[in-house]
């Protein structure tokens, strides 16, 4: 007999979704976009949510509307090639190529480099970071009890946290907001959107989707239209308790300029606002918030990517993943954070569009009849304006990396190609690529018949 999940259930269910997501990338950018968006805060924070909330929101509805067991079977459904290139390189770049080794390298940066001697800093991320994935390394090794560790304790200590921060932001704002900077002061809402695309939480969802839909089934249902329903109601839950704490930092970001001045960066501005309202104290404050959501974050993307290796090579066991995956972080993290952030951006410009493509492709999946040509064409389509997104900000990081025939190439999308100087270039190239999808399924089925 199907059961049904009580209220409390959900609450939990999305409270681990949203512990799971929310890291420290997810602190350091809105408070940082905030500053420099100024008196242009509605527009930016807007954009910014457009990527963000929603559309992670519609990857894990789509992932549990979709039926699928893995985001290879998901993905899969442009190609079996596909599902596998693409689920690996998407498990790497949240996995141990980048957000996970962020995950340590933040803490650091920010709630410990500020008082040791810069000389010795490499030193003490090793430790730091020998120390944080050991943590985490425990904590993995048992997937089944996710719900709890991320769930019921580490989720809800951290708001705890958090919110007494950000209270007394609201209570006792530090000032107005003053003019917005470049490209905020032009472009607010698409400077925003593409500074969504930093938390990774889009490209997140449709790799935490599966460990929802695994925590749901523990809850007793089974059926795929009350999976998905049960998915409705926890991401709702987790989206929107993740917009008021994203509209709250943002703000705070955008009314402490002239209380305490601009920062590179948004790690340094809370540094700054801890300090500016409990002194001393808001540096242990600061450190205790930064470490629990990454801690959080950390554990739940290396329970997604280990389940997700070991299936897909069954015969190494999901703990030598765990231990292996702990590994490879621990060593990246000690490039540091500069270095980290720096590489993503190229890899997040590439796959970021594939993903966004694929998301509403699934959700409007019934209309077009589950089509691959449909799938096929359109993801290829983005791919051939989001590799040159991809290069294009490599190349700023390695200008020796650049090939005259690919800056050939770039030069003409930028001169023809509606939107690619905003970075939506692959958005009409993948609508045409679906109509083309549904025109060349219709043809072979007139052929055939």
């Amino acid at each position: 007999m199907q059961q049904k999940m009580s209220f409390s259930a959900y609450a939990i269910i999305g409270t681990m979704l949203f512990g799971m997501f929310f890291g420290a990338g997810n602190l350091i950018f809105p408070i940082h976009m905030g500053q420099l968006a100024g008196t242009n805060f509605w527009p930016a924070l807007i954009g910014f949510l457009f990527t963000a909330i929603g559309l992670p929101f519609l990857g894990v509805l789509a992932f549990g509307l979709s039926g699928s067991n893995s985001l290879r079977e998901l993905a899969a459904r442009v190609h079996p090639l596909f599902g596998v290139v693409f689920s690996v390189a998407l498990y790497l770049t949240i996995g141990p190529f980048f957000a996970i080794p962020r995950t340590a390298t933040v803490p650091f940066v920010v709630g410990f480099e500020p008082y040791i001697n810069q000389s010795s800093a490499s030193l003490y991320l090793g430790i730091f970071s020998v120390i944080f994935f050991v943590i985490v390394y425990f904590f993995s090794l048992n997937p089944a009890k996710i719900m709890d560790y991320i769930g019921k304790y580490l989720t809800p200590t951290f708001l705890v946290f958090l919110f007494s921060l950000i209270v007394i932001a609201i209570i006792k704002p530090m000032g107005h907001f003053e003019k917005p900077v470049e490209p905020y002061s032009s472009l607010a809402f698409m400077t925003g959107f593409k500074e969504g695309y930093n938390t990774m939480d889009a490209l997140a969802s449709l790799a935490f989707g599966i460990v929802v839909i695994n925590a749901i089934k523990r809850q007793g249902i089974t059926r795929t239209k009350e999976i998905a329903n049960a998915t409705w109601k926890a991401g709702v839950f987790a989206m929107v308790l993740m917009m008021l704490i994203y509209g709250l930092i943002t703000y705070m970001g955008a009314s402490s300029v002239s209380a305490i001045g601009a920062f590179e960066n948004g790690g340094l501005v809370f540094a700054a606002v801890a300090q500016y309202y409990f002194g001393s104290f808001g540096s242990i404050l600061l450190a205790i918030i930064i470490i629990l959501a990454c801690l959080k974050t950390s554990i739940g993307l290396i329970i997604a990517c280990s389940e997700f290796f070991h299936q897909l090579l069954p015969r190494v066991s999901y703990k030598i993943f765990v231990f292996a995956l702990c590994l490879t972080s621990l060593f990246v993290a000690n490039f540091g954070l500069n270095n980290i952030i720096e590489y993503a951006v190229p890899v997040l410009m590439l796959l970021y569009p594939l993903a966004i493509v694929l998301i509403i492709l699934t959700l409007f999946s019934p209309l077009f009849g589950h089509k691959q040509s449909v799938y096929a064409i359109a993801i290829f389509f983005a791919f051939c304006v989001s590799f040159f997104d991809g290069y294009s900000t490599l190349i700023k990081s390695l200008p020796t990396a650049a090939l005259p025939v690919l800056d050939a190439v770039k030069t003409f999308y930028l001169n023809y190609l509606p939107l690619y100087d905003i970075g939506l270039g692959w958005l009409l190239p993948s609508i045409v690529g679906t109509f083309i999808g549904l025109l060349w399924s219709k043809s072979v089925k007139n052929k055939v018949v």
